[in-house]
């Protein structure tokens, strides 16, 4: 079964606090708003309308945040027959390959992630064709909206800042949009502490899970009854 890994370091920590409470408020806040749009489409023939695209951004936020938080608790699905038929050594250092691939995959996630967002936060996106040579000049896109999701009353302040002072309607797109760099930051992060483990000694591979094995060993359980 995957087994929840806690880090002895003050960032993991921190990290492993924020990832677990953001995912437990977007399931809540996703319940919240899918219970009450239906009571009020089947109780009083009305509904939010803004409901759908709020639920479809904290479903897009909970799955980027869960894609680390999977490989957190060793969660993904990994082909490993082959691996095992290698010792101790050679298992290690293919572990340590892949762990290096990984990391250069996110590396590479990271700067996409940033480049996508960037103009609609107002800021520059990078140059260079696979990792960051510096910053190229964009086009400020920061007054995009949502479609439906009106503006919080307690945002306005950020209209002087991101927006020349203009008013927003509705909800500016950076907000919903920055789970892109948050989460390919912290899949990065995850790759490379999942890798430092493997180094240390303290874990045989980077994110394999038996989820097969598991299924058989429960159904085991249950017919005999423990």
């Amino acid at each position: 079964m995957s087994a929840k890994y806690e880090s002895n370091s003050v960032l993991g920590r921190v990290v492993n606090e924020l990832e677990e409470t953001a995912i437990a408020i977007l399931l809540g806040l996703m319940t919240l708003i899918t219970f009450v749009n239906v009571v009020l489409r089947y109780g009083f023939n009305t509904g939010l309308i803004w409901g759908l695209e709020a639920t479809s951004f904290l479903f897009a936020w909970l799955v980027l945040f869960g894609i680390s938080y999977a490989v957190k608790v060793t969660a993904h699905l990994g082909v490993d027959a082959v691996i095992t038929l290698f010792s101790d050594p050679v298992r290690k250092a293919l572990a340590l390959f892949a762990g290096a691939v990984c990391i250069f995959y996110a590396a590479l996630i990271m700067k996409g992630a940033w480049d996508y967002w960037a103009p609609f936060a107002g800021f520059d996106a990078t140059s260079g064709r696979w990792f960051p040579t510096g910053f190229a000049p964009t086009r400020d896109q920061a007054w995009y909206e949502v479609v439906d999701i009106p503006i919080p009353e307690w945002l306005r302040w950020i209209e002087p800042i991101m927006n020349e002072g203009e008013s927003y309607e509705k909800l500016p797109r950076f907000i919903p949009y920055a789970i892109l760099p948050i989460g390919a930051a912290l899949l990065l992060f995850r790759f490379v502490q999942a890798t430092i483990r493997i180094a240390r000694g303290e874990s045989a591979g980077l994110i394999v899970s038996h989820e097969a094995e598991d299924a058989i060993a429960d159904v085991q359980h249950m017919n005999r009854g423990d």
